[in-house]
């Protein structure tokens, strides 16, 4: 057993051993890095079958740092690690790299290349940390890529990340084949490469012999470089003039921007309200130097001391507008609470005088508070006590403005509104505490009759605006009256010497009245100055004719002095009296009382309520035909009722055309006592039995207008209006407020100089009807908390957002470009086009990250323009850096020198040279190097094409 066992162990073994001899490498099969190879190949013929276009339609990703450019990406893995190959391309093909103005991908700037591969593991870091694993994937790349006969470059990342390095491999179909390499210095740049000088024989060195002096040659090496120059951010601009306002000097106008304010916006319309952030932060400026041949670093010198201006191109571009998302500060901020607090006011209407008079209410939040005593005081006085002449209330007045019913932008409650926008938050107890002080003061100046600020106390009530600034208005007017009242009383109590032939003159002119209080003539012609002969002869109801002795009419014994004419203006033209043989006279009227808007209304109300019956029409205007009849009779003491309707009403007078009268009491100048009595008859209406017009008439004293009671009887009408004041329900103030600050804030930035902008005065000629439209329902003091007006004022605040952010946009480029309009033309219209998506009043799907990007070529004339908004740096200055770098522009050094050096060389007759015809006189570029950075930063590639 123990024989037979170890036999058996013994072929076992055997076995084993021709088991392992049968075993062999297969070099027919391909091992993993040839299969990687492959993989790579196959991904790269199915992307040259597929094409740009293909490749767009199969999801190819657009770079945002491009506006051309596009990439696809493919997975592959290796000894178990993963690696991914990026194929960028281009949809429009130009060929090779050219222009420095046109946006490429950093591996295009660097290499000069069009398309290319880009090969990176899938890790964190991205890059290939180990040298022999960058050549073995770069080696890959290229073989995989000479056998799919692509001339595609192809890119490994190596180093560390910071250093943005990368090799690289091309095969250019011939015999020659180009290799890459970058790599970057993050700090302690040499002070040699700190220069052009320094730069230049970096370059010659990679191609010049080494024994060689590189300054006693000459080499013909081409040239081509960009200068990138980054304003100050003129918010800091702005402090640090601040600081230095002492040091500057007065100089030359430095193309609209004012170098002696604080702010930027210190003289724009809204500065006095708020002060705007200033849109454009700044902006960079390339100058660039098209390519030109250098043979010595003694030229690279020479050119680095020279200035900008003597640049090919100039080119802004990286305006830093604020971005679409950011909230802007402006009178749009507050709308968002006022809007919420009149949506509650509908609601709850008894909360307004608990939020003052219960300030620890429970309903009431934290945040409701008032405004300190101070701030109060600091508004009441900019309201009442500041400015003592008249506004121009047509100051910044829109052609639309009126059509919004709010108040005029000079005006008291306009200025109240405004105010209120930027008061405690405009919460409701700050609302309510400011209404309640402004109401008192308004009271104040009614009760010393002291003039109302910023309010006209002259003309008729304009219906067009709200009705608080019409019941202001109008206690204006009453003021006013109310003051000359008391002055005629001072004067008549004062005036203690008459002569007895004046007193009894005066007794003689009282004698026959009703006891009424008289003013003295000059205030009665004041007030009636406005119903003149002259004003009669325009309305066309007087023509020229002749003046006759008084005659007594009959009716009933009068005393000669009571048939003096009292109050006339004149005669009304060739018109006669029809009991006496006298030319008609034209009395002096009181003028028709003023009334607001509820006033017209409620008379209209109760008109419709009596049918409009012509004698109910009478009653409500008894007290004016009263005062006009008086009037009259006082002028025309032997008038009779007829006279009146013939002067007052013409169209209830009908001549009698049968006995070849003249028209409605006029005559000729022929034959005037022939055709005297005038021939005709009252209307019907006025001819009916107990019509009211002649019951007025007959009992209307003989009074001239300045002797009879005022129609507008200040003393009531201005109590009146400050009940209408203390009484008013909040949703009703809340309505006329949002209306008036509305229309106060557009009209405010309606001021605003912006230049010839036509997009944004468009946008402001849209903003009014917008308004206007949106407002409406709003007087009609119906809307209720659901209403959909709720959400129209929501949108409505939007808009305005938007109109009041272009429009700061516009003033700031008219200031800053005031010299050079085309480029702030052209900005704006740029950006109007970029925003008008975001408005959602574009066909564009909104990209709200989608940052603003433009560049804009400046002309020669305008050079000077964008060179002045370089201001010179102080000594002051923090920020400013010891100057390492030339090419200064008003001593500021470039932010970044990228430079680009070339040479070529003809194959025939060189080491390049070849035997294949095809490329017999060819010439190719066979060094390139781009430089770009700082004097603490640089990058360098380069690229090298060689004969294999």
């Amino acid at each position: 057993m123990a024989s037979t066992s170890k036999v058996g162990s013994s072929g076992d073994e055997e076995a084993e051993e021709e088991e392992e001899l049968e075993h062999f490498d297969d070099f027919t099969l391909a091992s993993s890095w040839e299969r990687f190879i492959s993989e790579i190949e196959a991904v790269c013929r199915q992307w040259l079958a597929n094409g740009p276009k293909n490749l767009l339609e199969k999801g190819a990703v657009h770079l945002d740092s491009s506006k051309n450019i596009y990439k696809v990406k493919s997975e592959l893995k290796y000894l178990m690690k993963s690696y991914g190959m990026e194929y960028y391309f281009e949809v429009n093909k130009s060929g090779k790299v050219t222009g420095w103005d046109d946006i490429f991908h950093d591996l295009q700037l660097c290499f000069g290349v069009k398309e290319f591969l880009v090969i990176a593991p899938q890790s964190a870091s991205g890059v290939v940390l180990d040298a022999p694993e960058a050549s073995k994937l770069l080696s890959a790349a290229a073989i995989a890529l000479s056998n799919c006969s692509s001339l595609w470059p192809a890119f490994v990342p190596v180093h560390d990340p910071s250093r943005n390095a990368y090799i690289g491999i091309q095969n250019l179909g011939t015999v020659f084949t180009r290799r890459f390499e970058a790599d970057r210095i993050c700090s302690q740049v040499p002070v040699k490469l700190m220069h052009l000088e320094g730069l230049y024989e970096l370059f010659v060195s990679k191609f010049a012999y080494s024994t060689l002096d590189i300054s006693m040659h000459l080499f013909k090496v081409r040239f081509t470089m960009k200068l990138t120059y980054q304003t100050l951010p003129y918010d800091d601009d702005d402090g640090i003039r601040e600081v230095d306002a002492e040091n500057i000097e007065s100089s030359d106008d430095h193309g609209g921007d004012t170098s002696n304010k604080t702010q930027w916006d210190d003289d724009c319309p809204w500065s006095e309200w708020y002060s705007a952030e200033d849109p454009i932060k700044g902006f960079a400026l390339v100058a660039i130097w098209s390519e030109k041949m250098v043979q010595s670093s003694l030229e690279m010198a020479e050119l680095e001391n020279t200035s900008p201006h003597e640049a090919e191109k100039w080119i802004l571009f990286e305006f830093l507008v604020y971005s679409v998302n950011s909230v802007y500060g402006g009178f749009c901020v507050s709308w968002s609470f006022l809007f919420m607090l009149f949506k509650v006011s509908l609601i709850y209407f008894s909360f307004w005088f608990v939020a003052v008079e219960n300030p620890s209410s429970d309903n009431l939040k934290s945040s409701m508070v008032i405004p300190s005593p101070a701030v109060l005081d600091r508004v009441l006085k900019d309201l009442f006590h500041e400015g003592v002449q008249l506004p121009d209330f047509a100051k910044g007045e829109h052609k639309s403005s009126r059509y919004i019913k709010g108040a005029p932008l000079e005006c008291l409650f306009a200025q109240f509104c405004l105010h209120l926008l930027w008061f405690g938050n405009c919460n409701i107890r700050a609302i309510a505490a400011l209404w309640i002080e402004f109401v008192r003061e308004i009271r104040w100046y009614w009760e010393e009759s002291q003039s109302l600020p910023k309010m006209p106390f002259n003309g008729s009530i304009d219906l067009s605006t709200c009705l608080i600034y019409q019941k202001l208005q109008m206690l204006a007017i009453c003021i006013e009256k109310k003051r000359e009242l008391n002055e005629d009383f001072q004067d008549c109590v004062g005036s203690k010497d008459q002569s007895p032939a004046s007193v009894e003159e005066d007794d003689r002119v009282v004698e026959g009245s009703t006891g009424l209080q008289i003013p003295d003539n000059n205030f009665g012609r004041k007030r009636d100055s406005l119903l003149t002969a002259e004003g009669l002869h325009e309305s066309g109801m007087a023509i020229p004719g002749y003046n006759r002795q008084p005659e007594n009419t009959g009716s009933t014994d009068k005393k000669p002095s009571d048939c003096i004419r009292r109050g006339s203006t004149g005669a009304v033209g060739s018109m006669m009296l029809l009991k006496s043989c006298q030319s008609m006279r034209a009395p002096f009227t009181q003028e028709a009382p003023l009334m607001t808007e509820d006033m017209h209304e409620e008379r209209l109300r109760a008109i419709e309520a009596f049918g409009g019956s012509f004698d109910f029409s009478a009653q409500l205007e008894r007290e004016i035909l009263s005062s006009d009849m008086s009037a009259f009779k006082a002028a025309n003491p032997d008038a009779v009722f007829e006279d009146f309707i013939r002067w007052h009403s013409p169209g209830d007078w009908e001549n009698d055309e049968s006995k070849g009268s003249a028209p409605s009491g006029i005559l000729a100048v022929d034959g005037l006592k022939n055709d005297w009595p005038p021939r005709g008859r009252l209307s019907q209406r006025m001819s009916e039995h107990g019509n009211l017009w002649r019951k007025i008439w007959n009992n209307a004293p003989a009074l001239p207008a300045s002797e009879q009671k005022p129609l507008l009887d200040p003393n009531r009408e201005g109590e009146k209006i400050l009940h209408y004041l203390e009484t008013l329900r909040p949703h009703q103030l809340l309505e006329q407020m949002v209306c008036t600050a509305f229309r106060a804030s557009a009209d405010t930035l309606n001021q605003t100089n912006f230049g010839s902008l036509k997009q944004m005065t468009a946008k402001i000629d849209q903003l009014y009807p917008t308004l206007a439209s949106t407002l409406r329902p709003l007087q009609a003091n119906n809307i209720s908390g659901n209403s959909e007006t709720i959400e129209d004022l929501r949108r409505l605040c939007a808009v305005f957002e938007h109109v009041e952010k272009l429009l700061t946009l516009a003033a700031s480029l008219h200031r800053k470009f005031l010299h050079a309009p085309r480029l702030s033309e052209a900005i704006f219209s740029d950006y109007y086009k970029y925003y008008l998506p975001k408005m959602g009043m574009g066909s564009e799907e909104v990209d709200s990250q989608k940052e603003f990007e433009m560049k804009l070529q400046v002309r020669n004339h305008e050079r000077q323009v964008i060179s002045n908004m370089f201001t010179p740096p102080t000594a002051n200055q923090s920020w400013r850096k010891v100057l390492s770098m030339g090419n200064l522009l008003n001593g500021h050094e470039p932010i970044l020198r990228e430079i680009i050096f070339t040479i070529n060389d003809h194959v025939n007759g060189s080491h390049y040279a070849t035997h294949t015809p095809s490329v017999h006189q060819e010439e190719i570029e066979t060094y390139r190097m781009y430089i770009c950075g700082t004097s603490n930063d640089l990058r360098v590639a380069l690229s090298v094409t060689s004969f294999d």
